[in-house]
């Protein structure tokens, strides 16, 4: 196996990441068919593995399967532990050139078990939370600044931490039955897993609506955006994945030739937000959240369109406090490195648990994932309830011996 130096490689995967902007509403559709059913390929994996986390060997390759399908392939520190073990160990690995990494079922991963995370709150287990984040977020650096090429398969739903496991990897490959969402802010909570880096580096303010709304885009529009860098067909899954199992190499143009063999790019619909960035960046483009709800009822007003009234909806539902810090968070992350976002949104989330500003966050996933009645009582209750000092807090260690997120940022330098 011809091996590519190291500074070579990262260069590669650096660009990689962010050279198909744009182009799915640049190229015209084409359809590749291949009457192959979608299905998940037998994985292989080692005795004491943890059956959430599997790894297939390959020829020159690994495949690591998220395998809890019916959590929606939501991760918890266990997983995140096994995850930086398989990688570390295959980074190490001369015989390995890549590593692929799926879900079961019909998500990639649905983020983090935040349901997981509400029962150690409730339980008072704050240290066994500091954990899951600690574990999690280094794990997601470590994909970032990863020196072989990595190949995430969005075959379902990919949110929250889901996106935080691939969209820093080099290849990121979207279908139609791909949905993206950060939906944070509708429990109580913000954009984390590095989503203030990666949503704050799309075009003009599609990062502060996607932080802020929790709205929903689909496998083309993640294409447009950058988020993901390929999109094919749910039908020819199997065969992209079967022709990465064959190459032999560490090349990551020779696994960019593989996955586009397979692409299909097409056109977001006339629907799509991609076609009303003009609006969208003129609302969200304002200071603060309420200037943001002042000009998307101003634009209702003018022009009676119903996805104004929708997307007003959604930020009258989400918690108050959750909006004020998400428009912060995504502001500061435009001018940050991923490893910075990461130590901020680690000390922000151990905010979110521990409720010293709000319990917001427990109250938001009993509401929507627990009790399910979907009527939160968000405290405070209204954005003109949210202090200065309540948003600056979120932005602070928990204590003055607390410690910062710990990352290997002199060993494993991260992309700006």
């Amino acid at each position: 196996m011809q091996s590519l130096s190291t500074t070579t490689r990262r260069r590669f995967l650096h660009r990689s990441s962010g050279n198909l902007i744009n182009q799915s509403i640049r190229r015209s559709s084409s359809t590749l068919t291949i009457n192959t059913p979608l299905s998940d390929h037998p994985p292989i994996s080692d005795p004491d593995s943890n059956s959430a986390v599997l790894a297939e060997h390959n020829a020159c390759s690994r495949t690591v399967l998220l395998n809890r399908p019916s959590s929606l392939n939501a991760l918890n520190t266990s997983m995140g532990k096994r995850l930086q073990k398989l990688y570390k160990n295959w980074e190490e690995n001369p015989d390995i050139g890549f590593v692929v990494m799926k879900g079961r079922g019909r998500a990639f991963c649905a983020g983090g078990d935040i349901v997981y995370v509400h029962d150690m709150i409730r339980k008072g287990n704050i240290e066994g939370c500091k954990e899951f984040f600690w574990t999690l977020y280094k794990f997601m650096y470590f994909v970032g600044t990863y020196l072989k090429p990595h190949v995430a398969i969005l075959n379902g739903i990919t949110m929250g931490g889901g996106a935080g496991v691939s969209i820093p990897g080099t290849f990121r490959v979207a279908t139609d039955k791909t949905t993206f969402a950060t939906p944070e802010t509708l429990i109580g909570f913000h954009p984390d897993a590095g989503a203030s880096f990666h949503l704050s580096h799309l075009p003009g303010y599609l990062g502060e609506y996607l932080a802020l709304t929790g709205d929903m885009i689909n496998g083309v529009e993640m294409v447009a955006c950058g988020l993901a860098t390929h999109y094919s067909l749910s039908a020819n899954v199997p065969a992209m994945e079967d022709c990465l199992k064959k190459l032999i190499t560490d090349d990551p143009s020779v696994v960019e030739s593989c996955l586009q063999k397979y692409s299909d790019l097409d056109y977001p619909s006339n629907a799509s937000i991609i076609r009303r960035t003009e609006t969208l960046n003129k609302c969200f483009s304002l200071d603060t959240v309420e200037e943001i709800i002042d000009a998307l009822e101003s634009e209702a007003g003018k022009t009676n369109d119903g996805w104004c009234d929708s997307i007003l909806k959604k930020l009258k539902y989400a918690s108050p406090l959750s909006l004020k810090v998400a428009l912060r968070s995504i502001r500061e992350g435009r001018f940050q490195t991923l490893d910075q976002c990461l130590i901020r949104e680690y000390r922000m989330s151990l905010q979110g648990v521990a409720g010293q500003v709000s319990s917001d966050l427990h109250e938001g996933v009993r509401a929507r994932l627990v009790d399910k009645d979907f009527a939160p009582k968000w405290d405070p209750p209204s954005l003109e309830h949210v202090t200065q000092d309540m948003v600056d807090q979120y932005f602070s260690p928990l204590s003055p011996l607390e410690p910062d997120l710990d990352l290997p940022t002199k060993q494993r330098e991260a992309f700006t």
